[in-house]
């Protein structure tokens, strides 16, 4: 069995635990990372400093905001850097910040939610039906039914649509009518809750149990307490 062991084909250990490499593109230049890896570790492997665009790295906070394409593909995607993997030939940035104009208002203040979503976006119900903001919605959110869901005072029916939407903002730069769909999707949601939506039983009671610093004690002991002590409790909680 040895004499016919074929030395030439052999894999050194350092070589069978380098992991296969893959080129990719990041903001127009060429580098090579290993395969598999989220575009948010590429960055980081090719020595790149993330200072915007790093949140909870699980795909909740929409930070990462991500345009990419793939090899032979003229289609540019997007996704949530955190989230997404490399793939050979791929190339991609990161979304910058977009202007959009952020509404003030005072939930409790409104006279009439629905009817305030006019005043406080205008563009809202200017929507052209294009779907760009659809196609550019890396959690697959159907933006444009949720845009006129909230025009027509469905503020339920918004809350659900949007349930998934992690404010990454990629639906707001490829509207031609300068909407911001999840401004209105979070405002119409906000409204809902506070306004229309059945509390739960208790809320309230426990509200006013906080504000009257019935849990100071508890707050106190455990910012006081380690890494160690926290792991412990969270243990001993759940078990």
């Amino acid at each position: 069995m040895t004499d016919s062991f074929d030395t030439g084909k052999a894999v050194s250990q350092e070589d069978a635990l380098r992991p296969p490499m893959v080129t990719v593109e990041i903001a127009g230049k060429s580098f090579r990372v290993p395969a598999g890896i989220t575009l948010m570790k590429a960055l980081w492997y090719t020595g790149h400093e993330v200072t915007r665009g790093a949140g909870c790295l699980g795909g909740f906070c929409g930070a990462c905001a991500t345009y990419y394409r793939t090899k032979d593909d003229p289609k540019v995607k997007t996704c949530l850097g955190c989230s997404h993997a490399v793939e050979d030939g791929m190339s991609f940035s990161f979304a910058p910040a977009f202007p959009a104009r952020k509404a003030t208002y005072d939930l409790n203040k409104l006279e009439n939610p629905k009817q305030d979503l006019f005043k406080l976006y205008p563009e809202a119900p200017l929507c052209r039906n294009c779907n760009a903001c659809t196609e550019a919605c890396p959690q697959q959110i159907d933006v444009r039914e949720g845009v006129w869901k909230a025009v027509f005072g469905d503020f339920k029916a918004v809350s659900e649509t949007f349930m998934d939407c992690v404010m990454c903002g990629l639906c707001v730069p490829v509207c031609i009518a300068d909407i911001a769909p999840n401004l209105v999707g979070v405002y119409a949601s906000r409204a809902y809750g506070v306004r229309e939506m059945e509390k739960p039983p208790g809320l309230f009671d426990r509200i006013q149990a906080i504000a009257d610093g019935q849990y100071d004690d508890d707050w106190d002991r455990i910012l006081k307490m380690t890494d160690d002590e926290l792991q412990q409790t969270s243990a001993t909680i759940k078990s």
